[in-house]
């Protein structure tokens, strides 16, 4: 193996030797994120449904007592559509 061989070499392509770069300068960014007003309205209605309460407390205590009273009554017309319309959609 010849090592002048490539000693000559690396001199030619510069391997050996330490290039120089440009400096660059320092430049501070900082980033800024604006949210539309729909976006607002948006997040203002997603807290709106997560603060709310999942059941309605007040609705079904008036169903339970009417239910206890016997008082409930079904629209057996009501109620058969909404079965119909239910299983069309599946």
């Amino acid at each position: 193996m010849r090592i002048d061989a490539y000693n000559q070499i690396s001199q030619i392509y510069g391997v050996n030797g330490k290039m120089k770069t440009a400096q660059t300068s320092r430049v501070s960014k900082t980033d800024k994120v604006e949210i539309s007003s729909l976006g607002r309205d948006m997040q203002i209605a997603k807290q709106a449904v997560k603060d709310s309460p999942d059941v309605r407390t007040d609705k079904v205590a008036q169903l339970k007592q009417q239910i206890a009273d016997g008082t409930y009554n079904v629209d057996a017309d009501s109620f058969a559509e909404m079965l119909l319309k239910k299983f069309s959609e599946f």
